[in-house]
């Protein structure tokens, strides 16, 4: 019996390997011969022939028909948490004003909510959509990312076990400096554990010692497998794909998009009365965060130019290169160059990027050297020159500095690692260190790029120094120290180029990947994400903080790359080409998986302002937060986040509420420590609903929150009780 099981699980997964190697090759065609609609997207009107649908009704057997009628009563009461107290507190403990939610007026729909898909397809559907839950839910566990509880409870619920409070997973950030406190101190790193890591077919295993290394005998840290990675893969890629579901999909994604519009319509007044009533709290002096910004782009073009011209007054006879071992000064720089800084203009500086990039990242990359020149950009955007990196860090400064001045804007800028030696860490821990390139409104998160022809190598390269330093901090206190302000990686490139391989079994390892094309998007995020792990695993287990994967994603390229980080990403970064897979629009939607969206970057590389989906996934309930990706090729302002806000607002017509719940959006998807949230958003944040809103913090009204709530547990009461009906 056990071999036919087993026999009959191969005979399936290789069955659903061969179906998502289909619908992989299909999506990844020439855009002049791809189909019109991609096998994951759903046409406007939702393709169900209605003499098909009619003939489908008409054929439901009588048991399916009383399903129906057992479901319809279900869902008419407004769904509550699904786990309660047995008992109520004998002293009953009065709710602080600022936490009661005023009555509003909801939206209820009467009837059978299943219409317009037969009892098979909706129990499919269901089916397909909790074990997607499922599997985002182990992944995120196993690297001590976030998950929301409510999606966690009813999970419990359809498994018929109970969520219990130590069943959250957090992330460890580093707690904020206190008053008098050095954040570069060494004096209190961890002991030297004494093990060994090493690099084995793309991961890092971490042993007792070098015997245990030589036998290949690694210590018990979970870490994922590679067989089962490519099988939740593979399941997904079929869910996206399937007929049903994606009617099923669609439809409740234009559900809740009317269903807004009609909250809108009917609780708009009564939010800004709440909005009005709350004291000293507005849209300017609500906290909000920049998640997504690069710190060689962190300051405007303006900011730049004042920079550049300022140090050349200050340091012409200063030597900034050494050309074969000739000194080179900042006036023979400029000489050679047939350049002075008086007569540069923002034009003439041509760092900002415009209808000319439009579709063109290879034009986009060049606008990060000024005036053209490599030279300027290694003097100036670089941590490893003859300098030292030194303007590059006190421009950071600068930047730092006036978001201080602003008080309630923060920024977690992204430098680079590019995996060409292992050096590279110690270079920009050393660069950070000695000029101090620390704020309280500042955090670093780092992306990888493959430069060197073994990718094994370079994963080696990103990922061992890292590991390395979490065993024995002594041994590069300069790194460990800088590692403590780390707060997540990203792999960043042009999403467009697609490799035409498709991530499977058969892939070669990265040791055996030496040709000069690059792995796929998916083979990229499945080893960051398991190197990634693997180490929050071993930090944990020291006290140490833990990082968080963050990538770009949706930017554009393949589907399948917003289907990887549904499984591995903490956050994304984009995320423009959900509007091509109602499935897994709906599946980060019913995750809350945070996107930051940059709509003005979009507007210069991808997509026109206009046509953002920004305003469409906000009201439909995804997480969206604003950020600014690149301020020195976008925008004009010195506060160019609130010039990102400001647009917004113009152009998607966006309330007082729209905003701050977006602010809201950004504070909790950022690194922020637990203790400067509790500070920006209320001691109860960690809390889902109205109940984990302080109004006066956050200034988000608490109709809003409940509605968000309800919402949410309406549509995953819909998914448990579709698999009760099976």
């Amino acid at each position: 019996m056990t071999l036919h099981a087993s026999a009959m699980t191969t005979e399936t997964d290789e069955h659903m390997r061969a179906f998502a190697e289909k619908v992989f090759a299909s999506e990844t065609k020439d855009e002049d011969t791809r189909e019109e609609i991609s096998l994951f997207d759903v046409a406007e009107d939702c393709p169900i022939v209605q003499q098909l649908l009619s003939h489908h009704l008409h054929t439901e057997s009588t048991e399916s028909t009383e399903k129906r009628k057992k479901l319809k009563n279900r869902v008419h009461i407004v769904p509550t948490p699904v786990t309660k107290p047995a008992a109520m507190p004998a002293v009953e403990v009065e709710t602080p004003l600022y936490l009661e939610v005023p009555e509003f007026q909801r939206v209820a729909i009467i009837g059978d909510y299943a219409a317009g898909v037969t009892m098979d397809d909706f129990e499919l559907a269901c089916k397909g959509l909790y074990r997607a839950l499922s599997i985002r839910e182990k992944y995120m566990r196993l690297a001590f990312q976030r998950f929301p509880n409510t999606v966690s409870q009813y999970l419990r619920t359809i498994e018929g076990e109970v969520w219990k409070n130590e069943d959250q997973v957090q992330p460890v950030f580093t707690s904020p400096p206190k008053e008098g406190e050095d954040p570069f101190c060494t004096k209190s790193l961890p002991k030297n554990l004494g093990y060994v890591a090493r690099m084995k077919e793309g991961l890092i295993y971490v042993y007792n010692n070098a015997e245990a290394a030589d036998k290949h005998e690694p210590k018990d840290l979970p870490r994922p497998d590679y067989e089962t990675f490519i099988d939740d893969m593979n399941f997904l890629i079929a869910l996206i794909a399937q007929g049903p579901t994606k009617t099923y999909t669609h439809r409740r994604l234009k559900f809740l998009m009317s269903k807004f519009n009609v909250h809108e319509m009917l609780n708009e007044m009564e939010e800004m009365k709440e909005l009005k009533n709350n004291p000293h709290r507005d849209f300017y002096n609500c906290r909000k965060v920049d998640t997504h910004i690069h710190a060689a782009a962190c300051m405007n073009q303006k900011h730049l130019l004042r920079f550049i011209k300022k140090s050349y007054r200050v340091d012409a006879d200063r030597v900034v290169q050494n050309i074969k071992g000739k000194d080179v000064t900042m006036k023979e720089l400029f000489a050679n160059l047939k350049l002075h800084p008086y007569d540069l203009t923002v034009d003439s500086l041509d760092v900002h990027a415009g209808r000319q990039t439009f579709q063109r990242f290879d034009k986009f990359n060049a606008k990060y050297n000024p005036v053209g020149a490599s030279e300027l950009r290694d003097l100036y955007l670089k941590t490893e020159n003859h300098i030292n990196g030194e303007y590059f860090a006190t421009i950071i400064k600068e930047v730092a500095s006036d978001l201080e001045d602003a008080k309630y804007q923060y920024a977690e800028p992204r430098l680079s690692i590019y995996g060409c030696n292992p050096a590279e860490w110690t270079k920009l821990a050393s660069w950070f260190n000695k000029h101090r390139v620390y704020s309280p409104n500042l955090n670093d998160i780092f992306r990888g790029r493959n430069f060197v022809p073994h990718f094994g190598k370079m994963l080696e390269n990103i990922f061992l120094p890292v590991f390395q330093a979490t065993i024995d901090p002594h041994s590069n206190p300069e790194l460990s120290i800088f590692l403590k302000h780390v707060t997540g990686f990203d792999s960043v490139d042009d999403e467009s180029k697609h490799s035409g391989h498709m991530f499977c079994t058969k892939s070669p390892k990265p040791e055996e990947w030496d040709i000069v094309k690059n792995p796929s998007y998916t083979y990229y995020i499945y080893y960051m994400y398991a190197n990634i792990m693997v180490l929050n695993q071993l930090r944990k287990q020291r006290g140490m903080n833990t990082f968080q994967f963050r990538p770009h994603c949706g930017e554009a390229g393949a589907v399948t790359h917003l289907l990887a980080c549904f499984m591995t990403a903490d956050n994304i970064s984009h995320g423009l080409n959900l509007k091509k897979s109602p499935v897994l629009q709906y599946l980060y939607f019913l995750a809350q998986i945070p996107i930051a969206m940059s709509p003005l970057s979009n507007n210069s590389l991808f997509l026109e302002y206009a046509k953002n989906p920004l305003l469409e996934f906000h009201k439909k309930g995804l997480v969206v937060s604003l950020s600014t990706d690149d301020p020195m090729q976008f925008h004009y302002t010195k506060e160019p986040l609130m010039e990102e806000y400001a647009i917004a607002a113009q152009v998607f017509k966006l309330s007082t509420c729209d905003m701050c719940e977006i602010s809201r959006n950004s504070v909790l998807q950022s690194s922020l420590s637990h203790e400067e949230k509790t500070h920006f958003l209320g001691s109860d944040y960690l809390k889902e609903g109205p109940e984990g809103n302080d109004i006066r913090k956050t200034n988000v009204a608490q109709i809003r929150m409940a509605y968000r709530y309800e919402t949410l547990c309406y549509e995953l009461n819909l998914i448990q009780e579709g698999i009760k009906a099976e």
